[in-house]
């Protein structure tokens, strides 16, 4: 979801944005939510079982094996998968991290121009899209107001919130990206430059479906948990603002100086 208000607020702006800013944002996006779900498997994890940690490992290796020597059997990643599952709950760590090792495990190679990867995506596309989506935003996202808003709205973890949401992800998204360009680790397509990238930095600031997630598991109490969520989208709201009209400037300035060299 938050991928997919990104990349709305950058359909905004029409066919004026260059492809590789909408790749780049995607990108982002995918890597931002594998991120927030490593940092719940280390920090919003409890008691660790390492019998049953050692087990999900082992499925997980029997998995990447099934793969090398392309075991393109759904039973075998759907079965193995409900296993990795079930050994991830068991061991203490939050089970979401058992979905991304899963997905590195299906097999991407294609056999008869169709990979097992490929199947998954065709039959769990929509099903995914109009239901799962939906139900865990809505499950996520019930709000609360309660009577002492008042009280919360300065307090230390709505500033934190939306400084780290309005501030922190732009300034980090792009510094890290203009270090990757110094350090020649990657470099800019011809048709983008670093005020977009730090324009779709503030898109990045879009947070919703895996912030909300980890504030839930961060308090325990319902009032806490309502006023991260009022934070979350507010500074989202703001966030999404500022990376539009930031984008939007740069774009006009950008033909401006196009047509004047003209």
């Amino acid at each position: 979801t938050d991928i997919a208000f990104s990349l709305g607020i950058l359909g905004l702006l029409g066919n004026k944005i260059p492809l590789s800013l909408k790749l780049f944002l995607t990108s982002l996006a995918i890597i931002d939510d594998l991120g927030a779900i490593v940092t719940i498997a280390f920090f919003y994890s409890n008691h660790i079982s390492l019998l049953f940690l050692s087990f999900a490992i082992i499925v997980w290796i029997l998995l990447l094996i099934a793969n090398k020597f392309n075991f393109n059997h759904v039973a075998i990643f759907v079965f193995g998968g409900l296993i990795l599952w079930y050994c991830m709950v068991k061991s203490g760590i939050h089970p979401t991290i058992s979905g991304v090792l899963l997905a590195f495990a299906i097999p991407f190679k294609s056999i008869k121009n169709k990979s097992l990867a490929d199947s998954f995506y065709h039959h769990l596309d929509k099903p995914v899209a109009f239901f799962i989506v939906p139900v865990f935003a809505l499950a996520n996202t019930s709000i609360t107001i309660p009577l002492n808003i008042s009280e919360h709205i300065f307090s230390t973890n709505t500033i934190g919130i939306f400084l780290g949401l309005v501030l922190g992800k732009p300034l980090g998204i792009f510094l890290f990206t203009y270090l990757a360009i110094i350090l020649k680790i990657g470099k800019l397509p011809s048709e983008i430059n670093l005020k977009m990238i730090l324009g779709v930095g503030m898109l990045g600031g879009i947070g919703f479906t895996m912030s909300i997630f980890i504030s839930m598991l961060a308090f325990h109490d319902n009032t806490n948990q309502d006023i991260s969520k009022l934070a979350i989208i507010f500074s989202s709201v703001i966030a999404a603002i500022l990376g539009w009209l930031f984008i939007k400037l740069n774009l006009n300035l950008t033909k401006s100086h196009s047509i004047k060299k003209l």
